[in-house]
């Protein structure tokens, strides 16, 4: 997403918009939502969170997505333009092994037990022993539609993270398992491969949510594709935008019940017709993603989660396409 108020959506997101008819609406609407600092609202949600969504850039372009946690707490926002997180580098995460003074990072804010969600995209301004701080760029909320309500609590025994585990192009039987039984998965995006050369739109993280099983896995003659709905939302094309510029994925999957990460490099295509989607009662669009490889981090997380109470938003879209 741009970070010039006078043109508050990139070329990306304009072009998706504009198909849909919105984008008139939309010029006028960025500027008073998109902001440069962090409202107190949202650094009160930032502050409290044991958990953070954080999207970044690899050395080829490729986007990935993380998860990183702590006590409440572990968050801070000095003021309103500047981020503090207590975690250090780490090799075998995806996203803390790529982040360097000035590299653009996305942050999702999200507590599911009450559906609040913030984002967050900035620049690191240091990262080291002492923990990393992000320089905001830009500021936004979201709205509550599509999370699984869950609460976090800390597990009775916390195992040691387990070493990084190396997935290939068709990411293995237990991965394909943590996708298939899913209602939630993260989704990192960039406008441009190389962020800073001459642009400043960053990277997203954003949230993606469904019943159980809503992203389809199909083994084809290209590999391990993945396709998940896109639902109606607000409207600014984030992560759709981006991809249409950049059409690299970074995917995450949490395992709620112990404390894994699934990370997932994929390439991406929208998809408009209206038979791809039939499967998704709802859906406007469907996102197809090509898997290129994966990571497995066993237990790196120190929190288990409650049983998600589901999103009513969904039982009402099946409830009108039966009608």
């Amino acid at each position: 997403m741009n970070a010039t108020p006078a043109a508050a959506f990139h070329a990306g997101e304009q072009a998706l918009q504009e198909r849909v008819g919105v984008r008139e609406r939309m010029a006028a609407v960025g500027p008073l939502v998109l902001r440069d600092h962090m409202p107190d609202q949202h650094r009160e949600l930032f502050e409290k969170l044991p958990t953070l969504l954080l999207g970044t850039l690899d050395d080829q372009g490729q986007p990935w997505a993380t998860m990183v946690a702590g006590p409440p707490g572990f968050v801070r926002t000095p003021d309103a333009r500047a981020m503090h997180m207590a975690v250090v580098p780490d090799a075998a995460d995806p996203v803390l092994a790529q982040l360097v003074p000035g590299a653009p990072v996305g942050v999702l804010g999200l507590e599911p037990h009450t559906r609040r969600r913030n984002r967050m995209n900035g620049r690191v301004a240091s990262f080291g022993a002492r923990g990393l701080e992000v320089d905001v760029v830009q500021s936004f909320g979201n709205c509550p539609k599509y999370i699984q309500a869950r609460a976090p609590g800390l597990r009775a025994e916390v195992t040691p993270p387990a070493p990084a585990q190396v997935l290939g192009a068709g990411l293995d039987a237990a991965a394909r398992g943590l996708i298939a039984r899913s209602d939630t998965m993260f989704i990192a995006s960039a406008s441009a491969a190389h962020p800073g050369a001459g642009r400043d739109e960053g990277v997203d993280v954003s949230h993606r949510g469904g019943e159980p099983g809503f992203v389809h896995a199909e083994q084809t003659a290209e590999g391990l594709v993945l396709s998940l709905p896109d639902y109606p939302g607000n409207l600014f094309f984030n992560t759709l935008g981006n991809l249409a510029l950049h059409p690299q994925a970074g995917l995450l999957w949490v395992d709620y019940d112990g404390g894994g990460l699934l990370h997932v490099a994929a390439r991406a295509e929208l998809l408009w017709d209206e038979a791809p989607r039939a499967r998704w009662p709802g859906a406007q669009r469907v996102l197809r993603l090509q898997v290129l490889g994966g990571v497995w981090r066993a237990h790196a997380l120190p929190w288990r989660w409650t049983a998600a109470e589901p999103a009513p938003q969904f039982s009402a879209m099946r409830a009108r396409a039966t009608e």
